[in-house]
């Protein structure tokens, strides 16, 4: 008889999904915990900084160009390692970019990059492929660190506040600004067309720009209000204590005058001579003050602002003021340029000594008919000029102070002041025309190149040109001497307040000078101004009146309730050409407080 005993299996040889015993999945669940646990053991050692120079290609090149970076070494002990920067932390994205690593690895393995010198014949081409491939991440490994959402701009330089809030405005993202700072930059061998689209503002990168920053942004800007208004109370204390130690100075002066029965010349028992008589009479206590650093340019024009070299174009080209990003920065960047330092190259030819910027107090007041501003500033060592015979630009001229008005008709002057009358091909720029080229030109009977200091071309506007050349793609020269528009088109644009209203003083000759800048530097109209300057214990005064009104072509009219734009520049130490300093642009206004230069009423 057969056996039908049923034979119960055991725990584990019983049947799961699939067919599976419990043994055979706890089996395949052990394996499975080794299996991870391996590979992610090995995912997790070749993501160090450890395994990344473990190759010498590594250690010797890109390494060594890392250490010396803030990402190494820094204030707060915070490291930034290979993989933070290179390795994506969410674990899909880590993976695609280790199996993306084999094709590294094969280079290494072929020999491709198993020198520097191979290295750095295709360092562009990796380059660009980390450049790349940050962008279409919105910068993913770099928000793992910045978050723009935790930042707080009271710890932020006005530059940065400014280019991280056109970065939440416009969806610009951090690799669109922040190329080269672990490793060499080769961002310069991008072209112009490459450049714009990479760094091209992407929608989809826009972001509301958080509460916490924007009450960020009006803590620090409070403070710096209040900072401003305590230093401009000191200072306005300390010029009054001037002016009443002046005004008693003169006062006793006159008092020590005994005038002689016999003529009108002071007696010999006299102690201290009087006066000479000034025919600029203002009660300076009425004015108000305002300090205003100039510095030294080098060959920076309005075309290199507008340039690539330029990291502040996108935010000038949106309307933003030199000075909002770079009002505290001023000493610094004309020091930087001065000695040839600048990693910008804006100076080839160093005058050694020379200094970098100068701190200039403008005092500005008005009455019923008169603008007056008085320029102050503590005169410089002299430096010898190398290249020049006797170390002296101008030898008849100690110093020549310029200053520049036009209204918001003129393009960048809302931004730039006076900068857009400079260019890359001016007189001892750059890209200056040979004076050959400039007397055999067809140009030479409609402008005058003698520009005071030799032959070449001066000052213009753009809206004189048919066009800037701002890329010089091709080796084309920068700048636009040569595309004069129709007199007609030129006389438009006088009509049009696109001008400059230009007033110059020199020292040595005491010649002062009246024009507009267009077409080109004009110094012979203008209903003129009347000028004073001296040097005294070391302080150059400058004082300036000048009609408010005129009926004159190449005049700008000063009205009460309109805000002009204004710019300055000073040739010190006998400089001439673009050896000079120059300021940014500001606002010049009667009586408005919003002004930086408020010229109040006597």
């Amino acid at each position: 008889m057969a056996n039908n005993t049923f034979l119960k299996p055991s725990f584990w040889s019983r049947r799961l999904i699939w067919g599976t015993t419990v043994s055979g999945a706890v089996l395949f669940f052990v394996v499975g915990i080794v299996f991870w646990g391996g590979f992610n053991t090995a995912m997790e050692a070749t993501n160090t900084t450890e395994f990344c120079i473990g190759c010498h290609e590594m250690e010797a090149n890109v390494y060594q160009e890392y250490k010396p970076s803030i990402h190494f070494s820094n204030r707060t002990g915070v490291r930034a390692g290979c993989p933070d920067c290179h390795v994506p932390k969410p674990w899909i994205h880590k993976v695609v970019r280790k199996i993306q690593a084999s094709k590294e690895v094969f280079s290494w393995l072929t020999g491709k990059l198993d020198t520097k010198e191979k290295f750095n014949e295709h360092r562009f081409e990796l380059a660009q492929s980390v450049w790349h491939a940050m962008k279409s991440t919105d910068s993913r490994e770099c928000r793992n660190c910045h978050n723009f959402e935790s930042m707080n701009p009271e710890f932020q330089k006005p530059r940065a506040r400014k280019q991280h809030l056109n970065a939440f405005e416009t969806g610009q993202t951090c690799i669109d600004c922040h190329k080269g700072i672990a490793h060499h930059n080769v961002r310069d061998k991008l072209s112009d067309e490459e450049l714009e689209k990479l760094e091209a503002p992407n929608p989809d990168y826009i972001r509301e720009v958080p509460q916490a920053y924007r009450d960020g942004l009006a803590r620090v800007e409070a403070k710096e209000a209040a900072a401003a208004a305590t230093v401009k109370a000191e200072k306005m204390a300390d010029k009054a204590k001037t002016e009443q130690k002046i005004a008693a100075a003169v006062e006793e002066a006159l008092a020590n005058v005994v005038p002689s029965k016999a003529s009108n010349t002071p007696s010999k028992s006299s102690k201290v001579a009087a006066p000479a008589a000034s025919n600029i009479n203002v009660d300076w206590g009425k004015a108000s003050s305002k300090d205003i650093g100039v510095f030294y340019p080098g060959t920076a024009s309005i075309e290199w602002i507008l340039g690539r070299r330029h990291g502040g174009k996108r935010a000038f080209t949106k309307g933003d003021r030199c000075i909002d990003c770079h009002g505290e920065e001023i000493a610094d960047i004309g020091n930087n340029i001065v000695t040839g330092e600048s990693d910008k190259k804006l100076e080839p030819n160093v005058i050694p000594g020379k200094r970098g910027h100068i701190d200039v107090t403008i005092d500005s007041t008005h009455d019923a008919e008169n603008l007056y501003l008085r320029f102050s500033w503590p005169e410089g060592e002299h430096a010898a000029v190398p290249f020049v015979d006797g170390g002296k630009m101008d030898p008849e001229n100690p110093m020549k102070l310029a200053f520049m008005l036009a209204t918001d008709d003129v393009e960048y002057a809302d931004r730039a002041g006076c900068w857009g009358t400079c260019h890359a091909d001016a007189n001892s720029m750059p890209f200056a025309p040979d004076g050959d080229v400039l007397k055999g030109s067809d140009l030479a009977n409609r402008l005058n190149f003698n520009t005071g200091s030799g032959t070449g071309v001066t000052k213009y506007l753009k809206e004189s040109r048919t066009k800037l050349e701002l890329k010089g793609r091709g080796g084309k020269a920068l700048g636009g001497w040569d595309k004069l528009k129709d007199q007609s088109e030129i006389d438009a644009a006088q009509s049009a307040n696109q001008f400059m209203d230009v007033v110059r003083y020199k020292s040595g000759t005491k010649e002062v000078e009246d024009g507009q800048i267009l077409a080109e530097r004009d110094m012979h109209k203008g209903v003129g101004a009347t000028v004073e300057a001296s040097l005294k214990n070391g302080t150059w005064s400058v004082i300036v009146k000048r009609k408010l009104k005129s009926d004159k072509a190449g005049d700008v009219s000063i009205e009460a309730g309109k805000v002009y734009n204004f710019g300055f520049a000073i040739h010190d130490d006998y400089s001439s050409a673009r050896y000079h300093h120059v300021s940014f642009g500001y606002k010049l206004a009667l009586d408005n407080a919003d002004a930086e230069v408020n010229v109040t009423k006597q």
